[in-house]
């Protein structure tokens, strides 16, 4: 049979069109539905590419990893540990994170590095449909080194609800704490101590008390943690806005600990999708304006002005907006009047207190002296459908390599180091 009469099924299809089948990665089949071969020559993951030419040093501090099906063994108190969020398999053959009744994916985005161009709008359901680095601290490094990256922060996955929403919302507060401090323990342990050098600590915290909040930001921030997660409008997953004081001790203890106040797109929702309309592309899409919407309410909390020293960094929604903000709050305050008595202007604390990260901005990059360069930093967003990984220091030549010397190091890895006190290589390129 003609090859071009073959069409590659995914893992999740087969499973489902024969679940007495034991298959490899992938079914072929041809379109009388009959299967044709079977075997790993046609798996969805690439082989390693060659290492990248190491021409830039990067800090991303916008990556993710997949909670392993271990996370959280061993690591609750005795009376929570059979309660844990763990591993099962659903009846459509998924893996799916269970946790007091309810499933939740492994994954959100697309964790598709490594695969096929043609399977990257496939989300993975299984550990094994994955690159190992999306769970596993030994290969995450591997893949790094792959792509040219020095240091790397990373954001949770679903079982979290992506900032710790699912650990605050459950009935069981003891055991929401409980779970929550687990996760912290395996980034302390497993993620983050292996390799120092290579891995950004940031934690979570337990949203649904700010006073127990802000002790667990202090007792990560004791042993090294140097920013959290927090939702970007809390008020999208039924918690206290930012304008009711829920989040004072929240960000004194962020403030007081310099740890950095992470804000990643879709923590608190997706955009609103009309209905009928396309959600992945749309939701992608949307994406900067997520990130606005956010980053305003942010600003207009007080918060930054209330604390000087506070640091707030939105990831993933790129810098193409930040230009046109900073533009509007001078509008605000010598147009319209709206200043609300602030001895600091609104566009001076915006970038005094906030920083912004750019994963390919070709078009707007040129704002760069208008948002600031020492605002701005760089992310791969590893292992996202969104993400560069193998591909980083390609797109660095390609989108930025005409840039400064002094500023491509600064928005690569300069601001990064500085905002996260993260320590840099003993060579960073490029040279000046």
């Amino acid at each position: 049979m003609a090859s071009d009469l073959l069409s590659p099924v995914p893992q999740r299809v087969a499973r489902e069109r024969w679940p007495d089948l034991t298959i490899g990665t992938f079914a072929v089949i041809d379109f009388s539905g009959a299967i044709v071969t079977l075997g790993m020559e046609d798996s969805m993951l690439l082989p390693d590419p060659e290492p990248a030419e190491m021409r830039y040093t990067i800090i991303s501090v916008d990556d993710h990893l997949v909670e392993p099906p271990d996370m959280f063994e061993g690591r609750l108190p005795a009376a929570f540990q059979q309660r844990a969020p763990k591993v099962v398999v659903n009846d459509r053959g998924h893996e799916v994170w269970e946790f007091e009744g309810q499933q939740f994916t492994q994954v959100g985005m697309n964790a598709v590095a490594g695969r096929r161009q043609t399977m990257r709008n496939l989300e993975p359901t299984r550990f094994e449909d994955m690159r190992r680095g999306c769970w596993d601290i030994d290969a995450r490094i591997h893949d790094m080194d792959l792509n040219g990256v020095w240091a790397s922060m990373n954001f949770p996955s679903m079982i979290t609800g992506f900032c710790g929403r699912v650990f605050a919302q459950i009935d069981d507060k003891d055991l929401g704490l409980a779970t929550t401090r687990a996760w912290n323990d395996w980034l302390h342990d497993s993620w983050w101590q292996p390799y120092p050098e290579r891995i950004i600590p940031m934690g979570i915290t337990f949203l649904a008390d700010p006073e127990i909040a802000a002790q667990e930001i202090r007792r990560n921030a004791e042993r090294g943690f140097v920013a959290v997660t927090l939702p970007e409008r809390p008020q999208r997953i039924g918690l206290p806005s930012l304008f009711t004081g829920y989040w004072d001790p929240i960000v004194q203890a962020c403030a007081d600990t310099d740890t950095v106040i992470a804000l990643h797109v879709g923590s608190s929702g997706g955009y609103e999708l009309a209905e009928g309309a396309p959600a992945l592309q749309l939701g992608a899409t949307m994406f900067g304006q997520l990130s606005l919407a956010a980053c305003a309410e942010w600003l207009w909390s007080g918060y930054p002005l209330k604390h000087p020293n506070l640091k707030i960094a939105m990831s993933e929604g790129g810098i193409g907006w930040v230009a046109m903000l900073l533009d509007r709050l001078d509008n605000v305050v010598d147009r319209s009047g709206y200043g609300m008595g602030w001895d600091t202007r609104p566009a001076d604390v915006l970038k005094r207190n906030f920083w912004f990260c750019t994963i390919d901005d070709p078009s707007t990059i040129s704002t760069r002296h208008r948002i600031g360069v020492e605002n701005i930093m760089f992310e791969t967003d590893y292992p996202h459908g969104d993400g560069t990984w193998p591909e980083t220091q390609n797109l660095v030549e390609k989108t930025y390599g005409d840039l400064p010397v002094d500023e491509l190091r600064a928005i690569l890895s300069g601001n990064a180091a500085r905002v996260f006190r993260h320590p840099l290589p003993s060579v960073v390129l490029p040279a000046l």
